[in-house]
């Protein structure tokens, strides 16, 4: 199994042709890399491909299959629902395990330059890896589709490339690249041909419009179907069972109703279960209730033989072992996780019960962030662990390279950012859970008082380590910009 997992979803201006697709697919079977899923659609005449794998491998996926794309398919051909403005339309890495989003960002910079390098397809970064707040929203990027940015990229600065030259690949147009979230595609069919409600619905939904904060929307006509086509950008914080409802309480203002819904791509299980746990109203709901979930625990350690002890005892004994990684910084964000793992058991617990129903949506809102800090913390100890390596490795070649000190420098700055990303993490999970006291059982106060201990000793070592690499650096700019961050994180 890899040490990291990154994942995948290259979108590609094809959903006929299969044989092309096939094709595509073929050039992204390297080692290290596995497929999930493929989707197809013949309205939107667009593809979604769903591809997992260690960091390295997956970049260079990503590279050929964009490679392929513009060999196989000509945008001055091409018509379809979905707006589009490349062959290979959009590229984001996504991180799963191991990783962090600053890693995804990295990613994506490094395949944007070489898909002009290889191709001299123009590249554009959006989401976290852009270069500009307008570029952040992919629609920005896409406005006027393939057809507008080839008539304004050499004349409109706004249309600049972040990676190749003012003008388009003939006929593979630009390419997206970017770093998120996890995204849902979700699409919800109406029981009219009219698209325009769709469109309406859409626009009421997504949160440009004045909707939902994570939900980006448009309208479409599907298989003789009005279609309400949305990206649900951050399940936990708008889950799929509040789009679905705000979707057809606008669906019944103009007579119609919801026939169906779809999921294109994948969808994480805790999106389900959030969605069973709304419309079944399980009381004290806890995912542990479900049989694979408890399962996947007893297999996985969590409650093997030799109890807590057996999912501990490994990552001690790395620690404990004589070389430099795990170390400290790994440590760090080990105890920053479990902080944010037992302040969220502490809101779970009160959440749902009768004493604290009026503080529902603020222990929700808390358990939300606190499941993403957690997960941030734990991919960092690893992440922590591989930027130390990187600089090592930076310092070996650093012999055989005249750009030696530039290699070494960026290596540095990438061990930085990790537990400077620790730090600023702990913070926020020591506020939340400062803030949960009043708000939870007081019987479990000792249990937030241990969190926050627990967030302070990671903020201390996090820090340690940012400035022992800092010290080590000539960039005088980057070491007192960091510095600054540094000296403004308190616990």
């Amino acid at each position: 199994m890899p040490t990291t997992l990154v994942e995948c979803v290259p979108n590609f201006s094809e959903g006929r042709d299969k044989a092309k697709v096939d094709a595509i697919v073929e050039a992204m079977k390297i080692p290290g890399v596995f497929l999930l899923d493929r989707e197809m659609d013949s309205d939107h005449n667009r593809c979604v491909i769903t591809l997992v794998g260690e960091r390295d491998a997956i970049q260079e996926a990503a590279i050929r299959g964009v490679g392929k794309a513009a060999e196989l398919i000509d945008l001055t051909k091409h018509q379809g629902a979905h707006p589009r403005m490349g062959a290979s339309d959009v590229v984001p890495f996504i991180p799963i395990d191991g990783v962090t989003i600053e890693d995804c960002v990295a990613m994506a910079r490094h395949v944007g330059a070489e898909i002009w390098k290889r191709f001299e397809i123009p590249v554009y970064l959006y989401e976290a890896a852009a270069t500009t707040p307008e570029r952040q929203n992919l629609e920005n990027i896409r406005r006027g589709q393939f057809e507008g940015i080839r008539a304004e990229i050499a004349t409109h600065p706004a249309r600049k490339p972040d990676f190749g030259e003012a003008r388009v690949h003939p006929t593979a147009g630009a390419t997206v690249v970017g770093a998120r979230k996890f995204l849902i595609a979700y699409n919800v069919f109406l029981n009219t041909p009219d698209v325009e409600i769709a469109k309406k619905i859409a626009k009421a939904v997504r949160f440009s419009g004045g909707g939902l904060r994570f939900v980006k929307g448009a309208g479409f006509l599907v298989r003789g179907l009005a279609q309400v086509s949305m990206n649900l950008t951050d399940f936990e914080q708008t889950p799929i069972h509040r789009v679905f409802e705000y979707v057809k309480r606008e669906a019944a203002r103009y007579g119609v109703v919801p026939v169906s819904s779809e999921i294109v791509g994948l969808i994480p299980k805790k999106a389900l279960e959030q969605a069973a746990e709304w419309f079944l109203q399980v009381e004290n709901f806890d995912s542990s209730l479900i049989l694979e979930n408890r399962l996947a625990a007893v297999m996985g350690g969590k409650m093997a033989v030799g109890g807590l002890r057996a999912g501990v005892e490994p990552f001690i004994e790395q620690l404990a072992a004589p070389t430099a990684t795990p170390g400290g910084g790994s440590a760090a964000a080990a105890s920053g996780a479990m902080a944010a793992g037992i302040a969220t058991m502490v809101a779970s617990m009160s959440r749902g019960k009768k004493a604290y129903l009026q503080h529902e949506a603020a222990l929700s809102e808390a358990i939300a962030r606190l499941s993403q800090l957690r997960e941030e913390l734990k991919a960092a100890i690893d992440a922590d662990a591989e930027s130390y390596n990187l600089v090592m490795k930076a310092y070996k070649a650093a012999k055989e390279s005249s750009d030696g000190d530039g290699a070494i420098n960026a290596a540095l700055k990438q061990a930085t950012s990790v537990p400077l990303g620790v730090a600023e993490r702990v913070v926020e999970v020591a506020q939340i859970a400062g803030k949960l006291g009043p708000i939870t059982n007081p019987n479990m106060k000792s249990d937030l008082t241990t969190a926050v201990a627990l967030a302070k000793a990671a903020l201390t070592g996090a820090l340690a380590n940012v400035e022992i690499n800092l010290e080590s650096l000539k960039d005088e700019g980057f070491v007192a910009e960091i510095r600054k961050r540094a000296l403004a994180l308190k616990v």
